[in-house]
C-alpha cells in the first residue's frame, strides 16, 4: 500500500529512530590516536589552555579545570583500542604541563617549581575528576571491545559447523 504506514528507517531492527543529536555526534571527525599521540595531543591542548587561560582570564584555576574535563574525555575517545590504557596515564600528566603557565610564582626556577607543585596540590580535585572521566571511557570502551571479540569468537564456530 503506497504511503501508507509509518516508514521503517533502512537497516534499523525493530524500526527505532536514531535521535537527530547522536546522528549529529556521528558526523564529527573519530581520530585514533596511538598513545603517544593521545598524549602529545593532551599535553600540547591543556599547554596551549593554561597560556589562553593566563592571558584571557589572569590564570583562573576554574576556567583551566572546566576546560580540562572535555579534553581528557576527547583523549580517552579518540586514542586507538590498542592504546587505551595510556589514556588515564598520559590526561594527568597533560594536566601538569598545563599548570606550568598559570602557576605564575616568583622569579626563578625553584619558585617557578614550588608554584606549580602548590597548584597541583590545590586543585588536585580537577586532576582526579579528568583521569577519572578518561578511566570510565576507557574501561566502557575495553569493555565493549571484550563483547564484541566474545561475540565474534562465539559467532566463528557455528559459521563453520553450516
Amino acid at each position: 500500500m503506497p504511503g501508507g504506514g509509518p516508514r521503517r528507517p533502512a537497516g534499523r531492527p525493530g524500526g527505532r529512530t536514531v535521535p537527530p543529536v547522536v546522528l549529529a555526534l556521528r558526523r564529527l571527525p573519530s581520530p585514533r590516536l596511538t598513545g603517544l599521540g593521545a598524549g602529545l595531543f593532551a599535553a600540547a591542548s591543556m599547554f596551549v589552555i593554561g597560556c589562553l587561560d593566563r592571558l584571557l582570564f589572569d590564570g583562573s584555576p576554574l576556567v583551566y579545570g572546566l576546560l580540562f574535563l572535555p579534553v581528557s574525555a576527547l583523549t580517552a575517545l579518540w586514542v586507538r583500542e590498542a592504546d587505551l590504557v595510556t589514556a588515564p596515564i598520559g590526561v594527568p600528566i597533560a594536566f601538569a604541563v598545563g599548570v606550568v603557565p598559570i602557576a605564575g610564582g616568583p622569579g626563578g626556577l625553584g619558585g617557578r617549581i614550588m608554584a606549580v607543585v602548590t597548584t597541583l596540590a590545590v586543585h588536585a580535585g580537577w586532576l582526579y575528576g579528568g583521569t577519572l572521566v578518561a578511566g570510565l571511557i576507557t574501561s566502557v570502551r575495553k569493555v565493549r571491545q571484550m563483547g564484541r571479540r566474545q561475540r565474534t569468537a562465539a559467532a566463528a564456530p557455528r559459521a563453520t559447523q553450516r
